[in-house]
């Protein structure tokens, strides 16, 4: 393994199915990547082992010395000490475990630990959609909602970690959600919702990107679906206006790919009900794709060290 050359940072993206792993050199630029499977049913180290299989690879054939690594995980995350605070039924062995512990001690460099939407949000702050914006929402729409706050040009947590999760806020009609709660955002605008709301409408089967494509060629049921989902976007980016005053949303993720789509089903009752500010919320597309997290992750490893 070649320690040699310039800095270089690493950002990881630990999801239920693809760990993601990307090298990069000192302006965020990716030189390296990798992927493989979460070994997410086994337990937290042998997720760690994963991701560090992966990042040995990239080391193995990019010249470079590594300075520090940055996480990005799933579920509600200590972003101080580095642990995994709550995970999802999806993951063994993973609340509690000390992510950047473990990593400091394999590697014998800085590591950092945010949760994915978080490090989704700096990635897109660093490098992507949202360059130079001081406040944003940032949301992913993938199989679950998720949210991020950025204010006055700093990541906003909150007391435990949690802020911007706009996903699990109740107000959103009365269907139960994932977590346990009903009528949450995640009801209406995540993947599976998707499927489920066009699935009880009609009998059949689609995923969420055949359902926009179904809306996109004049499918009724399949728009009004899309259409609930915009409206409760919508709100949720009115609702975070109100209490917040930002002045821009990103969004991402899968049901993001849709946005001819979606964008104006929620531009429309954004316009009939507007922030009380009296200001459009610039409404963005994330950039990045799937390297917001990995990237937003490294971002975050950098800017500790150079804060330090």
């Amino acid at each position: 393994m070649r320690e040699s050359g310039a800095p270089v940072v690493a950002g990881i993206d630990i999801g239920g199915t693809t760990t993601q792993v990307v090298l990069c050199d000192e302006e965020l630029t990716v030189v390296d990547r990798a992927a493989g499977a979460t070994p997410a049913r086994s337990g937290g180290r042998a997720m760690i082992a994963a991701a560090l299989d992966l990042l040995s690879t990239v080391r193995a054939r990019t010249p470079g010395r590594l300075t520090a690594v940055g996480v990005g995980a799933a579920g509600v995350v200590d972003a101080a000490s580095g642990h995994v605070l709550v995970a999802s039924d999806s993951f063994t062995d993973w609340a509690g475990f000390p992510v950047a512990a473990a990593l400091r001690a394999a590697l014998g460099v800085p590591a950092f630990l945010d949760n994915d939407v978080n490090a989704f949000l700096r990635g897109e702050i660093a490098c992507g959609a949202a360059v130079g914006e001081r406040d944003v929402l940032g949301m992913t729409l993938g199989t679950g909602v998720g949210g991020a706050l950025w204010t006055g040009g700093a990541l906003h947590t909150g007391a435990h970690g949690a802020a911007g999760e706009i996903g699990h806020v109740p107000g959103f009609g009365d269907l139960p959600c994932t977590c346990g709660g009903r009528g949450h955002l995640e009801t209406l605008a995540s993947a599976r919702s998707v499927r489920a709301r066009y699935g009880e409408r009609t009998g059949r089967e689609l995923t969420a990107r055949e359902v926009a494509e179904a809306a996109l060629a004049g499918d009724a049921d399949a728009r009004s679906v899309y259409a609930a989902a915009g409206a409760g976007i919508a709100r949720a980016v009115v609702m975070t206006a109100g209490l917040m005053d930002i002045g821009t949303v990103v969004i991402g993720g899968g049901v993001s790919g849709a946005w001819p789509l979606l964008e104006p089903l929620i531009l429309e009752p954004l316009a009939a009900e507007p922030p009380i500010s009296g200001h459009p919320v610039k409404l963005l597309p994330a950039a990045l794709g799937a390297d917001a997290v990995p990237l937003g992750a490294a971002a975050r490893a950098r800017h500790e060290l150079t804060t330090r």
